[in-house]
């Protein structure tokens, strides 16, 4: 292959595949493992690779939209398609590829009161069909989608609900065991507690939201670890104060990741878009934490399905 080639090649692209596994974890989340032949092409950074899942129509069929052609304009050819004919799609994150087998592993997590794809997810079964959009490892930029970036930071600190609980594990087992990791996860209930395998050094709490508001479990353990680690987190000062653009919620994600995090200090949350808004406050405006040392992702808005256009 050329350098031309490389650099020329979609860095997402469609993936069509099939369903070769599902596991119920634990009652809210669903492990369901695709393959596909072109899939050995597939992007292996892992992380918290961000990737399109793409459902079937009722019937389940798909609109043209260039998934059988490895196309670059995939999105722009689906957002041509008149509404009633466009398949939904929602984003999630990768949990395990093994590209040499041409697997990719996803964890959704599914609620009483699902969305398309927590649906689907509840129904699946193996020999079902799926189109994935995700990284070429083929492209220059295969790594695009990915906002865990703690530069040389070895004091570490990750955050998020169930909708973030895959990225957290999979970033967690990358690590080395030598890194000084906390790591705060809600999930509906104590049976939603996941397993990761990460080093026994990591402190990972999950934390049970039973009938708490979402998100109260993870303000109210964040701002005790801010307390309990006030000196980490002076160290992680803005060199002067900080001005944080207000976001409305409602209208809006959160979005604010910073492309390689600077010092000792780096944190991740994602979750809910208004939880995250309130830790962000949290951490850079009441702990005076440069912005260069967090990354915030407001995955979902509570009430709010997810918006492709």
């Amino acid at each position: 292959m050329t350098s031309t080639e490389t650099v020329v090649r979609p860095a997402y692209r469609p993936y069509r595949v099939g369903v070769s596994h599902v596991q119920q974890l634990t009652p809210h989340f669903v492990r369901v493992t695709f393959t596909g032949d072109e899939l050995v092409h597939f992007g292996t950074a892992g992380l918290d690779q961000r990737i399109k899942v793409v459902l079937p129509h009722d019937d389940g069929s798909f609109t043209d939209f260039g998934q059988d052609e490895a196309a670059g304009d995939w999105y722009d050819r689906w957002r041509a398609l008149p509404t009633e004919e466009r398949n939904v799609f929602r984003t999630y994150t990768v949990r395990r590829v093994d590209a040499g087998a041409g697997r990719v592993t996803v964890d959704f997590v599914v609620h009483h009161d699902a969305g398309p794809a927590g649906e689907w997810a509840a129904a699946v079964t193996v020999g079902d069909e799926l189109i994935l959009v995700g990284p070429d490892s083929r492209s220059e930029h295969s790594a695009g989608g990915i906002d865990w970036h703690p530069g040389d930071a070895d004091r570490l600190l990750l955050v998020g609900d169930e909708t973030a609980a895959p990225a957290i594990c999979a970033i967690l087992e990358s690590l080395d065991a030598g890194l000084d990791v906390d790591a705060f996860i809600e999930v509906p209930t104590a049976a939603d507690t996941l397993d990761p395998a990460a080093p026994e050094s990591f402190r990972v709490r999950w934390l049970a939201r039973d009938d708490a508001p979402h998100g109260s479990r993870l303000i109210e353990a964040v701002t005790r670890w801010s307390e309990q680690h006030a000196s980490v987190l002076e160290r992680a000062a803005a060199p002067r104060p900080q001005e944080l653009e207000e976001i409305d919620v409602d209208r809006e994600l959160l979005w604010d990741s910073p492309d390689t995090g600077e010092g000792e200090f780096y944190a991740w949350m994602a979750g809910e878009s208004a939880t995250i808004k309130q830790l962000r406050r949290l951490l850079v405006s009441v702990c005076g934490v440069d912005r260069k040392r967090v990354a915030f992702m407001g995955y979902w808005r509570l009430g709010q399905s997810e918006r492709t256009e």
